[in-house]
C-alpha cells in the first residue's frame, strides 16, 4: 500500500451494519453469562511437567449451557502478584504449546490461553445451531436468533473466564494484558470491549471478524471468510437479504465493539494482508477512542511478525 492509500484509510469507519439494539443486546448477553455459576479446576497439566521456577497447568472451567471449557494456564513461582496475559489463538486453531506461551512466564507473567470450542483444541462446543453448519463459525446460528450464534456465545465464555480470573491467587489485576493475532485479535478487542474494567492494555495483530460486509464486497471471503461466500451463494444467490445477513452478522463485528475499549492498544497491520484486508483492520482501529498506536508491516501478510512480538515486550513492561 503507498502512503497516500494508508492515509485514505485514516477516514475508513466500516461497511458492516450495527444493529439498533446492540448496546442492550450485549448487555443482555453479558447478564446471562454473569448468572452462570463458576465451576473451575486448576490441576498439573497432563501434557508436560512443571518446572522449578513455572507451573504448567490445565484450567477447566464450566461455560455456557454447561459446556466444558479448557486453558492452558502459566504460572511463574513467585510470591508477588504477578501480572497476567489473556491470550487468544488465531483460526481455526488452539492455544499454541506450552514452550511457546513460556515466553511470558520467563518475563515473571502468568499465562491464560484458551481453546476457542470446536477448534482444534480441548473446549467443549455444545452445539444446537440453527441453520447451516457445514463452513465456518461465523455463519453458525446465523439462520437463528442472534443469541445463539456461535460466537456470541464464545464472547459469553470468554466473560466467564474474565470473571474467573479475579479468583485466581496470586494475580495482580492492575496488570491483567491481552494479546491476539488474526481472530486472537479480533477476540481480543471483543473481549476488552466487554470487560472493560479488566484489561490494561491489549495487543492486537491484524484482527480477524472485522468488517464482514466489506470482506465480501472486496471478493475476499475465503480462507478464514469462507463462510461467508458459502451462505451467500446457498441462502442468498440474488443478493436480496444481504441488508438483514450483515445487520445480523453486525452482532460479532470487530468494529462494533471498538469505541466500548478502555484499555491502551497497540495494533499492528501487515499492509501485504490478503487474509484479513488492511481496510477491514482499519474500520476497527479508526473506532478505538482509547490510547492507542499503530504499527505497519509494509512487506508482511497475514504471518508472523517477530518485530511485533518484540514490541509487546516493551508494551507490557511499560509502566509496571
Amino acid at each position: 500500500m503507498t502512503a497516500a492509500e494508508i492515509e485514505a484509510l485514516g477516514a475508513y469507519y466500516g461497511a458492516t451494519p450495527r444493529p439498533d439494539d446492540f448496546e442492550s443486546f450485549w448487555q443482555a448477553r453479558m447478564a446471562e453469562a454473569d448468572a452462570v455459576p463458576l465451576h473451575y479446576t486448576v490441576t498439573q497439566a497432563q501434557e508436560v511437567p512443571s518446572w522449578d521456577s513455572c507451573e504448567f497447568l490445565d484450567l477447566w472451567f464450566t461455560g455456557m449451557e454447561g459446556a466444558r471449557l479448557y486453558a492452558k494456564f502459566l504460572r511463574p513461582r513467585r510470591r508477588e502478584p504477578m501480572p497476567l496475559v489473556l491470550q487468544f489463538h488465531g483460526y481455526p486453531g488452539a492455544s499454541r504449546s506450552f514452550a511457546e506461551q513460556a515466553s511470558f512466564a520467563g518475563m515473571g507473567m502468568a499465562l491464560i490461553a484458551m481453546d476457542c470450542p470446536g477448534q482444534a483444541g480441548y473446549s467443549e462446543d455444545v452445539g444446537g445451531f440453527l441453520g447451516t453448519t457445514v463452513s465456518g463459525h461465523i455463519i453458525a446460528g446465523l439462520d437463528g436468533p442472534p443469541e445463539r450464534m456461535y460466537y456470541v456465545r464464545l464472547h459469553q465464555n470468554i466473560r466467564i473466564l474474565c470473571r474467573l480470573v479475579r479468583e485466581l491467587d496470586g494475580i495482580d489485576l492492575e496488570r491483567v494484558y491481552i494479546n491476539g493475532a488474526s481472530q486472537g485479535g479480533g477476540l481480543g478487542i471483543i473481549c476488552a470491549a466487554l470487560n472493560p474494567d479488566l484489561p490494561k492494555k491489549a495487543a492486537i495483530l491484524y484482527p480477524f471478524l472485522s468488517d464482514y460486509q466489506k470482506v465480501s464486497e472486496l471478493g475476499k471471503d475465503g480462507i478464514a471468510y469462507e463462510g461467508l461466500r458459502y451462505y451467500s451463494r446457498w441462502f442468498d444467490p440474488d443478493g436480496s437479504r444481504k441488508k438483514e445477513t450483515f445487520t445480523k452478522l453486525g452482532y460479532i463485528d470487530a468494529h462494533n465493539f471498538a469505541h466500548r475499549v478502555k484499555c491502551e492498544v497497540l495494533f499492528g497491520t501487515g499492509l501485504s494482508d490478503s487474509v484479513c484486508p488492511p481496510i477491514t483492520q482499519f474500520s476497527v482501529y479508526n473506532r478505538l477512542t482509547c490510547p492507542k498506536k499503530p504499527v505497519f508491516f509494509p512487506e508482511f501478510g497475514h504471518e508472523e511478525i517477530q518485530a511485533f512480538d518484540d514490541q509487546i515486550i516493551d508494551f507490557f513492561s511499560e509502566g509496571a
